[in-house]
């Protein structure tokens, strides 16, 4: 094994694994569904899946409140976060935040033209979509998102979530600073 290299994790250790998969640089949006009981939640389990027909998919915790909204809904939204709206992916993942309405007050956010559900403002592109399949992931289900609507607002910076930690690209250097 060379000096670079770290040994073998540990596959049954969440901890460890936690900070392996962390190695792995992801976007950050917030996952919205509307109706009553509005809900959102940061997530970084996000990918587009297919063109044709359009889906993306999301993974939730089958613990988080998410999950059960998202069982008893047939339509959510997504915000791909920019780099200036750290505060808001950490607002969606604080567990003591207000529930329902009351956890928007502290954002800017727009009802989706298709499904209502609330979108983030700013953020760099808004998905709404209808759910379309549900799997078996472990301790999380993967929901696969039929797009309604997909808008670019703009061209800047994403916020990233790398090892655990919040960062931006740092454009004039090309790099992903903290």
């Amino acid at each position: 094994m060379n000096g670079d290299q770290q040994p073998i994790g540990d596959v049954t250790d969440p901890q460890q694994l936690r900070r392996i998969f962390g190695a792995f640089a992801t976007g950050v949006t917030v996952v919205t569904v509307g109706g009553a009981e509005p809900h959102g939640m940061t997530a970084n389990s996000f990918t587009t899946v297919s063109l044709d027909p359009p889906l993306v998919l999301i993974s939730v915790d089958r613990r988080a409140i998410m999950h059960a909204a998202l069982e008893s809904t047939s339509h959510f939204g997504v915000s791909v976060l920019a780099a200036d709206q750290e505060l808001v992916a950490r607002h969606f993942a604080n567990r003591w935040r207000g529930l329902g309405r009351a956890q928007f007050d502290a954002v800017d956010w727009v009802p989706g033209r298709a499904t209502g559900a609330p979108l983030i403002q700013g953020a760099l592109a808004r998905f709404e979509c209808e759910l379309w399949r549900s799997y078996d992931g472990g301790d999380h289900t993967l929901f696969l998102g039929l797009l309604l609507t997909a808008e670019q607002q703009n061209d800047d910076e994403p916020v990233l979530f790398l090892r655990g930690r919040f960062r931006q690209v740092d454009p004039e250097r090309s790099e992903v600073r903290t």
